[in-house]
């Protein structure tokens, strides 16, 4: 295969040479337009469609393949008979590394090429025939760079590369190609700011810049190009402001998308000059300010998209009057006011309109009705008050979604459900969302009568009363019904097994009675099924086992009889089953071993006997197990001791007896333990756990002895720790020997540690004191500190997030900081979180990176938000001055022997402290160079604890650590020697 491709490789480089490209302009032209094609087929290696079987018949000295698939020749003058066209978009050509265009550059009369649509390897193809006029290659799997030699083909009236994997910058010598009239690079992995000389284009009409990762502002030249219609940069990381004369440079725009980046300050009330604009997408940036009432003089506008961004004030009136708008977006902002009483009669074209996230107020206007063409109409989470309107399924035929939630609306009578009668003459409608509002009185038949197509229908969380309709069964698409927390009454419809399309059932939270229709097992498709807080009565269902459930919640009812063992077969269950407060029977099955994948379960609160069974420790995903307030007798079970991630136990009032198991105080991550109530006796462990007053209960025992101080709890008796006092003489012979060891080596060390005790005294005034002033530190602090996480501010990129240079406020002076950013879409990045947390609160050492704060909360788009700030350390870490500091800086930047041996001090200090530390040694599981950083001093401080463990120090049975954690962490992959650093200090630093 190598040599293969070698053999193509040349023959392309052949192919390309100036020599052939003189050879194929002679005489024998036609010839050389044969060779070249003949070149491009030999590089393919997938033809799905067959459209290249018709190629090559003849000899290589045939005329000019005219009559060829995809291929075009000139018919007059110096032209006739040579390929001018290449045309082979869309036939999924694949070939192989090789950039198979490349071979082309022998079509020297090629004025058109378009291989758009196929899977051409390879980057970029150079040299191209330089009387190119429409380049596309878009759609192919093309990576690379751009070749800034693009810039010389002068021709070239349109370039379309998007849609590949390029990366690298936009070379600027593309700026060269002033007969270009489209330049299209959308959709790849390009970087860096886009060229100032893109300004030069002046035939430019469409700019097509969006999907990369382009940074800096948009160059103030583009504004300049006056022949620009489509002006595309959307989702980069593009930042500055809208220069304020935007609109009066562009009078030829009709399409302008700049959303998804991170532009700030006020949309330019020049603007309103694009008279010929179509549309106007500024959706997902850092926008502030009012709304200019001159976007109203728009006439041709179709499509406005505002949302999410930092808007204020009302919507303009003047917005309103632009007949021509089909789509309104204005989500997720700041703004207020009430919405004009004739809105909708202004608006006759308008399909989408959204308003949703803001604090608007006052009725939702009948005149919304008059939009005859509205399909959706979307408005929740703001203050809207009143009746929704009755009209709106009267004139709104095309009407697919009403998302009304988190409003003030209300409905008192029946008259006030008459919107819900009227939404019956809608036939396409999917979606009704009315939840969180004040709708009251009972619950109209109606709502059975909605078309067939609905998939959606919410009403959670208001004060609805009455009965869910028999008929709500015709709803046959319906896919997730939400009507918990209202006052509903009566029984479960047995109609609802008719949907067979339903995932997501939540009836929660109202007064329904009667049994749990055993039909519901039906339902092949459900996963969520919520009937807490009812008055349910009768047995669970054993068919629910036909359900592929993911969360099952019946807790809070009055449900009888055993859990059924179907259920507990139900394999997908992930998230949780609560069964508590009911009056459940008999004994826990022993099929519960077979929730492999669930987090939580709960059976608190019923009758429930027997033991606890053995094969609940095959549970190894649970997290929280709840069984208190039962009948439950005989030990806790061994097995129990398998459950790793066990965070809370609660099994407090039953009946269980014996003395309390050792693996209670073993399991490192249980957090809360209750055992209260019970049987139990003889003695406390004294490990893990049971250190922590606080996370542990063992009241109501009264066999129960020993423990810690604050149980009080009366002393154990001699005979009763007979075996522990010999246990406790074999362990202080142990210790008395490891410690004589560690003097005499602690002595040996003494010597090359005392020249170390200045410099890091020193070290350590040097750092700033900041404590506890930065406890409560928030998100906006955070980017405000770091300019808003500025690429300029980044100094380096983790397996869970990202770390940003940045300057706080200390006690009135600035502090420089450096901030970890987890990436919480990144899997095991909250778990780092955790485990760095926990390890740097409790650990002290001068060779440790020192944690200041932490920040938990939520960013600007609403989402989880984790960071840790920690110092700064102006030397970045070790594995640049080993390696990458050599290669950029030069010798300057070595470092000595006497530096290295140094910081192996350092970091063996570090790692005697770690793995001593009490009362649980700590591991750090992902120790390298470029995990020790260097202070102003060169000294060493070991960091990025997000994979250390709590290691228990009876944890020595080889299969638990082979088959546990520790032969899973760390760095993945190949790491050279000079590189690793074992917990065990067997590394080898680059001395050369």
């Amino acid at each position: 295969m190598e040599h293969h491709c070698s053999i193509l490789l040349v023959a392309s480089l052949l192919l390309a040479s100036p020599a052939w490209t003189s050879a194929s302009a002679g005489s024998d032209g036609t010839g050389g337009d044969h060779r070249a094609l003949m070149q491009f087929r030999s590089l393919i290696t997938d033809d799905p469609y067959g459209a290249l079987a018709s190629w090559g018949a003849g000899n290589m000295t045939a005329p000019a393949p005219c009559g060829w698939h995809g291929v075009t020749c000139g018919v007059r003058g110096r032209r006739r008979g040579r390929v001018t066209a290449l045309d082979l978009r869309g036939l999924g050509l694949a070939s192989s590394g090789t950039a198979a265009p490349s071979s082309l550059s022998g079509l020297t009369y090629l004025r058109r090429l378009d291989l758009s649509g196929n899977r051409l390897g390879g980057g970029v193809p150079s040299p191209l025939p330089p009387s190119l006029e429409h380049l596309n290659l878009s759609h192919n799997a093309l990576q690379g760079p751009v070749p800034p030699a693009l810039g010389s083909l002068h021709r070239l009236q349109k370039l379309s590369l998007g849609y590949n994997h390029l990366t690298g910058a936009i070379p600027a010598s593309l700026g060269n190609l002033t007969s270009l009239t489209s330049l299209g690079l959308t959709s790849n992995n390009l970087a860096g700011a886009i060229p100032s000389a893109l300004g030069n284009l002046k035939a430019l009409t469409g700019l097509y810049l969006g999907g990369n990762m382009l940074q800096g502002s948009i160059p103030s030249a583009v504004f300049n190009t006056s022949s620009l219609q489509k002006l595309a940069v959307w989702t980069n990381n593009l930042t500055g402001t809208l220069p304020p004369n935007t609109g009066g440079r562009l009078p030829r725009l009709t399409y302008f998308n700049v959303d998804s980046n991170r532009l700030h300050g006020a949309i330019p009330a020049s603007l309103g000059n694009l008279t010929s604009l179509t549309i106007l997408s500024l959706a997902s940036n850092n926008l502030a300010g009012a709304i200019p009432g001159a976007l109203g003089n728009l006439k041709a506008l179709t499509g406005l998209y505002l949302g999410y961004n930092m808007l204020q004030g009302s919507i303009p009136s003047a917005v309103f009057n632009i007949s021509s708008l089909q789509t309104l977006a204005l989500w997720t902002n700041n703004l207020t006011g009430t919405l004009p009483p004739n809105a909708g009669g202004r608006l006759p074209r308008l399909t989408s309109f959204g308003v949703d996230s803001n604090r608007l107020h006052g009725a939702i206007p009948p005149s919304l009705c008059n939009a005859s063409k509205l399909e959706v109409a979307q408005m929740y989470e703001n203050s809207f008050s009143g009746v929704i309107p009755d009209c709106l399924g009267t004139h709104l035929k095309n009407l697919w979604a009403l998302i009304l939630d988190g409003n003030q609306l209300e409905a008192n009578v029946d008259a006030d459900w008459g919107f819900m009668d009227s939404l019956t003459n809608c036939s396409n409608l999917k979606i009704v969302s009315l939840a969180a509002n004040k709708l009251g009185g009972v619950l109209p038949g109606s709502i059975a009568n909605l078309s067939t197509s609905m998939e959606y229908l919410g009403i959670w969380r208001n004060m609805v009363s009455g009965q869910i309709p028999q008929e709500i069964g015709n709803l046959v698409n319906l896919n997730a019904i939400y009507m918990h927390l209202n006052n509903l009454t009566g029984i479960i419809p047995t109609s609802i097994s008719k949907l067979n399309k339903l995932s997501n059932l939540v009836l929660s939270g109202n007064k329904l009675s009667g049994q749990i229709p055993p039909t519901i097992g039906n339902l092949t498709v459900l996963t969520l099924l919520f009937l807490e807080d009812n008055m349910l009565t009768g047995p669970i269902p054993s068919s629910l086992g036909s359900c592929p459930l993911q969360t099952l919640s019946l807790e809070h009812n009055r449900l009888t009889g055993p859990i059924p063992k179907e259920v507990l077969l139900i394999s997908t269950l992930s998230d949780y089953a609560t069964f508590q407060e009911n009056m459940l029977t008999g004994s826990l099955p022993s099929e519960v071993g077979h929730l492999k994948n669930l987090m939580a379960l709960d059976v608190s609160g019923n009758r429930l006997t027997g033991e606890i069974p053995n094969s609940l420790g095959d549970c190894q995903i649970l997290q929280y197990c709840i069984m208190d307030g039962n009948m439950f007798q005989g030990k806790i079970p061994e097995s129990l001791g398998q459950l790793k991630a066990l965070l809370a136990l609660d099994l407090s009032r039953n009946n269980l007896s014996g003395h309390i198991p050792d693996f209670l105080g073993d399991m490192k991550g249980l957090e809360q333990l209750n055992i209260s109530f019970n049987n139990f006796d003889g003695d406390v462990p004294k490990q893990g756990i049971f250190l922590n007053a606080s996370a542990f209960s063992v009241e109501g025992n009264s066999g129960l002895c020993g423990g810690i101080a604050e149980l009080k709890l009366p002393p154990c008796s001699d005979n009763g720790s007979t075996s522990n006092n010999k246990r406790s003489h074999k362990l202080v012979m142990i210790v008395s020997i490891a410690t004589a060891f560690l003097g005499i080596s602690l002595l040996l060390a003494l010597c090359v540690l005392c020249h170390q005790r200045r410099k890091l005294i020193k070290a350590e005034h040097a750092l700033p004191l900041i404590n506890d002033q930065f406890a409560r530190v928030s998100y906006v602090n955070l980017m405000n500190a770091t300019n808003s996480f500025a690429s300029e501010n980044l100094i380096g990129i983790g397996s869970f997030g990202s770390v940003y240079k940045g300057t706080m406020i200390s006690h009135d002076q600035e502090v420089v900081v450096a901030v970890k950013v987890l990436n919480l879409q990144q899997r095991g990045a909250s778990q780092s979180f955790i485990a760095e947390c926990e390890t740097l609160r409790c650990t002290r050492h001068r060779n440790l990176v020192k944690i200041l704060t932490v920040c938990s909360s939520i960013d600007s788009g609403g989402l989880d938000f984790k960071a840790i700030v920690f110092d700064f350390l102006p030397n970045g870490n070790l594995d640049q001055w080993l390696h990458h500091r050599l290669r950029e800086h030069g010798t300057h930047s070595r470092i000595d022997l006497v530096q290295r041996i140094d910081i192996a001090i350092h970091v063996a200090s570090a790692l005697e402290y770690l793995h001593h530390y009490k009362p649980t040694p700590i591991v750090h599981c992902d120790l390298k160079p470029s995990n020790i950083l260097l202070d102003n001093d060169m000294v060493a401080h070991v960091g990025d604890f997000g994979l250390a463990r709590f290691v228990h120090q009876d944890q020595t049975n080889p299969s638990d650590i082979s088959s546990g954690w520790a032969t899973r962490r760390g760095t993945v992959g190949y790491a050279p020697p000079g590189q690793v650093l074992t917990s065990t200090l067997h590394f080898t630093f680059t001395i050369g």
